[in-house]
Parts: structure tokens; C-alpha cells; sequence
């Protein structure tokens, strides 16, 4: 398949890598729906991207609102055959700090929206996808989730990050084996440090010094790095059931 036959949805699309890679895909010449909690900013970005480009409000935490905005959000755009996992926090915090232990309810929301709500994306997702016409392989459909570094190096204070981020990676490949009966294939990327509007607000310095810690190009990511990377999965069938590192050979030190 190529990547202008696209009709694609991409969580988390109102802001950093999810807004970067539907941009990149619009621009390829596929459809695209937006999925998001924020109602404002969705539509906004939608309406930028033009005719092509879709607005669903999303909370991927709640069964029932992703099984409806994917459902309504694959009318939009005519069929399914892309998903992009983006949408996620990070929350950083150590698990006995100076204030005292984490609260149990802080690790549980990170769990729930980066790890729960990519399964229930993914599930919903193949559900639609696979009464999908097969092309030549039998594929039906691609699922890309959004995984992290650290999810093999978390760092002091990202128990609740990293581990949620191990979980999208440890669900990959069962996920993969499951969905290839249906032709649907499931590949993880995990980014290393990506210019997003978390790191978009910190000082320049501190911009600098991250990108620095890359070994090469000593920069940070940029979303349309993430959005070639979504297309060459979407377009090379071989690929599956991998986690793929894009992070210039950076790894996180302790802290």
C-alpha cells in the first residue's frame, strides 16, 4: 500500500508528534482523523489541514468513547486502514520523593492512558479494519504504536513513564501474532528526545544540551522524522511485530 491511499487516524493529533505526522500524511495525499481530548485545539488543526484532515474527540482511557470516535471517525474518512498511536503522558516523578511516595494514583493514570488506551485504540481499530477489502498479501490494515527509549533505559523519576512505555512495547508482538489472521500488521517505534511542546517550553540552553546528548545528527528529533518513519512501516510489508528505535544511537544515562 502506499501511503497516499491512506485513511488514517492518529491519537493524540492535536498537538507534537500526532499533529506533526497527520501533517506529513495530509501532505502525502492521505486522509486523515484526528483523535483528541482537546476539543478546541483538534478541530483547529483539522480545520488548518484542510478538507482532507478529520476532528473526533477522544478520551482513549474509556472504552466506549474510543469505540465511538473510531467508528465515527472511520465514516469520515471513508474506511481504515492506518492507525498511529501518539497520544500519551509523561508525568515524571521518583517513587519515594522528598515529598514522600508517588501516589499510586499518578502511576495508575500514566499506566491507563500511554499503555491502556493504545490497547483499547488498537483493539477498536482492528475490529474495523479487518472487514477491510485484502490487497495482494492479504493486509488489511497497519497499526503503529508510539513506545519511548525508556522504555529499555528509564531514567531516575520515570517509573511510571517508562514502565507504561515497556508495557506498548511487550505489546506488540502479541498483538502482531493475534492480528495477522486478520492481514493486520502491528509495529511499534520508539522515538528518543523529539523537539515536542514539552521541550518547545524549556529554555534554549536546555534544548541545546539535549540535542547534544544525541551521538548523531546531535539535534533533536523532528515530528516529521516520526511521520517518514510511520510512512516507510505503512509501505513495507515485511515489517512486523518490531520495535524500531529512532533516536540518532542516543541512550539515557541514570539521570
Amino acid at each position: 500500500m502506499k501511503i497516499s491511499q491512506a485513511k488514517a487516524i492518529v491519537t493524540g493529533g492535536a498537538s507534537g508528534l500526532g499533529l506533526g505526522t497527520a501533517e506529513c500524511l495530509i501532505n502525502t495525499g492521505a486522509s486523515v482523523a484526528l483523535l483528541d481530548l482537546q476539543v478546541e485545539a483538534g478541530r483547529a488543526a483539522a480545520a488548518r489541514l484542510g478538507e482532507r484532515a478529520h476532528f473526533q474527540q477522544c478520551d482513549v482511557t474509556s472504552p466506549a468513547s474510543v469505540r465511538e470516535a473510531i467508528a465515527a471517525a472511520a465514516r469520515q474518512l471513508g474506511g481504515l486502514n492506518l492507525l498511529v498511536n501518539c497520544a500519551g503522558v509523561v508525568t515524571p516523578g521518583r517513587a519515594i520523593g522528598k515529598s514522600g511516595p508517588l501516589p499510586a494514583e499518578v502511576y495508575t493514570r500514566v499506566i491507563t492512558i500511554n499503555l491502556v488506551g493504545t490497547f483499547l485504540c488498537d483493539q477498536a481499530a482492528a475490529e474495523v479494519m479487518q472487514h477491510n477489502e485484502a490487497d495482494a498479501d492479504g493486509q488489511r490494515g497497519v497499526i503503529v504504536q508510539t513506545a519511548s527509549i525508556a522504555a529499555f533505559e528509564g531514567q531516575i523519576g520515570q517509573a511510571a513513564y517508562a514502565s507504561s512505555k515497556a508495557g506498548v512495547v511487550g505489546l506488540t508482538l502479541p498483538l502482531a501474532r493475534e492480528f495477522a489472521s486478520m492481514g493486520i500488521r502491528v509495529v511499534t517505534i520508539a522515538p528518543g528526545m523529539f523537539y515536542t511542546p514539552m521541550i518547545s517550553g524549556m529554555p534554549k540552553e536546555v534544548q541545546d544540551s539535549l540535542g547534544q546528548q544525541i551521538p548523531f545528527p546531535s539535534r533533536l528529533g523532528k515530528p516529521e522524522e516520526y511521520a517518514l518513519m510511520v510512512q516507510s512501516i505503512f509501505e513495507n510489508t515485511m515489517l512486523n511485530g518490531e520495535t524500531i528505535r529512532l533516536d540518532g544511537a542516543a541512550r539515557l544515562q541514570a539521570r
